[in-house]
């Protein structure tokens, strides 16, 4: 059996997050995208669907988290260097996105962050598993 991973976003604006995410170079399942939802293709089993508040919650009882003052999650994607991990990056900063902290380098694992415009917080990372010290 393969596992798929839906990760699901509360948005604001569901046409300015799809922008946002196409400038990011990410493409957008239409069978699952509508007025409420965008099916966001992340791999082959990975999935984000950017979801209109109103339409999260009928998902959930609790309340959507305030993104600008809290934090519900971090998604940490992998990058197949450092040089796209930094592209990534400055493509987010360019399509209105904010880097969230400082670049880590560790040597073995080079990371960075930025915040969306919906303020959730996403790592891109790369990681040279072969130059880990044991």
């Amino acid at each position: 059996m393969t596992t798929k991973i839906f990760v699901n976003l509360p948005v604001k604006d569901l046409s300015k997050a799809k922008d946002f995410f196409t400038k990011l170079d990410f493409k957008f399942n239409p069978q699952f995208t509508d007025e409420n939802a965008a099916c966001m293709i992340v791999d082959e089993n990975i999935f984000v669907m950017l979801l209109v508040e109103k339409f999260f919650k009928i998902f959930t009882k609790k309340e959507i988290c305030d993104a600008t003052k809290n934090t519900e999650a971090i998604v940490a994607l992998s990058a197949v260097s450092r040089e796209k991990v930094d592209e990534m990056i400055n493509k987010a900063i360019e399509s209105g996105g904010t880097e969230s902290r400082e670049p880590q380098d560790h040597g073995w694992m080079y990371g960075r962050s930025f915040e969306d415009i919906d303020k959730h917080i996403w790592e891109i990372i790369y990681m040279d598993e072969n130059a880990i010290k044991k």
